[in-house]
């Protein structure tokens, strides 16, 4: 993938931003990617990263000012290819497919669908396929929404955690341009 304007929502799945980086600077290599951050991603401090640590590692990456307010994400109406979130969480997906906007990435993949483009969801969650799982299957239903694959992470100690395969994001993000969901899905 070139040349195309990525919109990079970032949530606050803490423990995936080491796993997210790596994902953001191949994807900014070749593309023009622009950091939207939750308040969460962009305030907490946490045993993996210092927010400020993150924000800073982010810019870097992607050499672009990260979006940080709900109307500053409404202005990226159009502004975007394609969105990805990664890492995205439980209780983004679950907002997202109730249609709540009240962060700056929900506000930014409600702007860009409501433009018939595609969105890309990279998620990681320790009910995923429990009270989770109603979600991921209301978003599969939609329109302009695709999943990077996903896999149990940890069968035996968190048997209803789940996430997607962080290094399949690009192939998804190609495919999703298409108009294709990269297959399986599940692995």
């Amino acid at each position: 993938m070139t040349g195309k304007r990525v919109g990079l929502c970032i949530c606050g799945s803490f423990c995936n931003f080491s796993q997210a980086l790596p994902v953001i600077r191949a994807l900014s290599c070749s593309n023009e990617v622009t950091p939207v951050l939750s308040f969460a991603a962009q305030d907490t401090d946490t045993r993996f990263y210092k927010a400020a640590d993150f924000i800073n590692d982010v810019i870097s990456a992607t050499r672009k000012t990260p979006v940080l307010t709900l109307s500053d994400a409404e202005k990226t109406t159009g502004a975007f290819d394609i969105i990805l979130i990664l890492p995205c969480t439980g209780n983004t997906l679950a907002k997202l497919a109730r249609g709540i906007c009240d962060t700056p990435p929900l506000m930014a993949a409600k702007a860009h669908l409501r433009n018939g483009k595609p969105l890309v969801i990279a998620f990681s969650s320790n009910d995923a396929l429990s009270s989770g799982a109603a979600n991921i299957g209301e978003l599969l239903n939609r329109k302009n929404v695709y999943f990077v694959p996903f896999s149990q992470d940890d069968p035996d100690k968190k048997p209803r955690s789940a996430a997607s395969r962080f290094g399949l994001c690009e192939k998804t993000l190609e495919k999703a341009l298409e108009g294709v969901q990269l297959e399986p899905i599940l692995a």
